[in-house]
């Protein structure tokens, strides 16, 4: 028999499944100490890097916001994947399940469950608040978990992924990071890295199979996705943890050239490919340039 590009990209990624994949309960040491004075994140990445704000902080309270920060992180992660979950079965409940690109969509269930109970995890060991997005965007988060298809399903997954990719690529290699932080940067990596060149693949799949009515409209969504992933991924509520009005804590985050060069880069591969597929433009512009990843 011969498979379909589609099938055989799905059956190398079983293989790797099979082969790189990883118990968060087993691989993590749990019972740790966290260290007094290790990052939660990479200090230059931290959103008030080098503002008055951060100069203000003592040393601890600059620790201590970049674990709420991580903290963040980690619960937009958990929102992202419960979303992805559910689009991923919508689609397999249609599809063969002896297809090999049906049981590699099952499988990246299972890694995402695997991923969002290990960042419940971290999130509880740190002793922060789980970080929520608001009522209009946790009410678009499951109207697109019930109806979403197409490119932009695709597109919105591809956006969290990547940024999340670049942020955790650079913490799980710096020494100066907890090694907690640094044992899920570096699982969520090697198995992200399935699910984004999955990702990949699908969504150059749909654009092509899109008519241009269908596709206008994507990329509103997908520009909605942007703005939330880009403005929310630190809650405002984490700077209260350093004394910090969340509206000054936001204000100061987005004047700061070192934060916004950090959402920029973030997002810089995802971007790239969305151009590249014609999905940024139309009247979603307004939300993508006020999201910073531009």
């Amino acid at each position: 028999m011969v498979l379909s590009d589609r099938s055989q990209t799905a059956t190398r990624l079983l293989r790797s499944s099979a082969a790189h994949s990883y118990d968060p309960g087993v691989e993590i040491d749990w019972e740790a100490p966290l260290l007094r004075d290790a990052w939660f994140v990479p200090e230059h990445r931290s959103s008030l890097y080098g503002t008055d704000l951060w100069r203000r902080l003592t040393p601890e309270q600059r620790i201590t916001l970049t674990r709420h920060e991580v903290a963040s992180i980690a619960g937009l992660g958990v929102w992202f994947e419960t979303i992805l979950m559910q689009l991923l079965l919508r689609e397999y409940y249609k599809q063969d399940p002896t297809d090999p690109h049906a049981q590699y969509a099952l499988t990246e269930v299972a890694d995402e469950c695997r991923h969002s109970v290990m960042f419940g995890r971290m999130i509880e060991k740190l002793e922060c608040p789980v970080y929520r997005v608001g009522a209009f965007d946790s009410g678009l988060g499951k109207l697109i978990a019930l109806t979403a298809t197409g490119p932009r399903m695709y597109a919105a997954i591809l956006i969290s992924e990547e940024i999340l990719d670049s942020l955790q690529r650079e913490a799980a290699a710096d020494e100066t990071v907890q090694p907690l932080v640094r044992m899920v940067s570096r699982i969520h990596v090697i198995e992200e890295a399935r699910h984004v060149r999955f990702a990949r693949e699908e969504l150059a799949r749909q654009v092509r199979a899109a008519g241009r009515a269908r596709l206008a409209h994507d990329r509103l969504i997908i520009a909605r996705a942007a703005y939330l992933s880009g403005r929310r991924l630190v809650a405002p509520e984490a700077y209260r943890s350093v004394g910090i009005d969340p509206r000054v804590g936001v204000r100061a985050a987005w004047a700061n050239p070192h934060h916004r060069e950090t959402m920029r880069w973030a997002a810089e591969k995802v971007v790239a490919y969305l151009r590249e597929l014609d999905l940024i433009g139309g009247p979603g512009m307004a939300l993508w340039r006020r999201s910073g990843l531009l």
